[in-house]
């Protein structure tokens, strides 16, 4: 498999420098929350987690978390991993996450592929990315998540009839999203009509980027696609 592990997908991971009180909370909780790529991935995912899961959902990019801690808060019986290379939002997440002492999260932050290369074959019950970043100059395509070598991973990580789930409310990078789903022989489009790519998929937190993007008067879309 061709190396695309080289941080290529994001661009500055720090911003403003933590709190004291905040960073020495965060460094804490992030020891126990992120897997331990050092070592082999369980064969089974559920057993990552403190509580008893019955299935594992995986978040790449989950910002500042509004998504990936609503599922987690509404689903107790699902493990979710979040990815997040970001350190203030992924501190932000972290220190929600330790507030409410939400056993059926866990956290990593750095380059999605590091962990999907990491996770044991038709492990994952779910994948998410919600309004990823669109690089949407020509030239800077080639950094877009979504491209043929990442497909096959998450073909490789997701079981059949697993689900993978896309948001954006840039049209250019729908398209392209759609073109390699659609051209990839391991999923299918679960869509009927346009309802079903125009609707949220429910219940549904929103983001703060959605949010961004309704304020700019741009319309979110939903694509889903089922793991054959």
């Amino acid at each position: 498999m061709t190396d695309h592990s080289k941080g290529s997908f994001f661009g500055r991971r720090v911003g403003k420098p933590l709190r004291a009180q905040r960073r020495e909370v965060f460094e804490t909780a992030l020891r126990r929350l992120q897997p331990d790529l050092s070592h082999p991935a369980p064969w089974d995912l559920r057993t990552l987690f403190e509580a008893p899961v019955e299935a594992v959902w995986m978040e790449i990019g989950f910002g500042g978390g509004e998504h990936l801690l609503h599922e987690a808060r509404r689903l107790p019986a699902t493990g979710f991993l979040g990815v997040e290379p970001f350190v203030a939002s992924l501190a932000k997440a972290v220190v929600e996450i330790e507030a409410e002492r939400l056993a059926n999260v866990r956290v990593y932050g750095d380059d999605a592929i590091k962990l999907l290369d990491w996770l044991p074959g038709a492990s994952l019950d779910g994948l998410y990315q919600l309004y990823p970043d669109p690089w949407p100059k020509r030239r800077h395509w080639k950094r877009r998540f979504v491209n043929p070598v990442n497909l096959d991973r998450f073909a490789r990580v997701l079981k059949p009839g697993a689900l993978y789930r896309f948001a954006s409310d840039i049209d250019t990078y729908l398209d392209w999203t759609l073109a390699r789903l659609l051209a990839h022989p391991a999923f299918e489009w679960t869509a009927e009509g346009a309802a079903d790519w125009l609707t949220p998929w429910q219940p549904w937190s929103g983001t703060r980027y959605e949010a961004k993007a309704y304020r700019e008067g741009r319309k979110g879309h939903y694509l889903e696609f089922r793991r054959r």
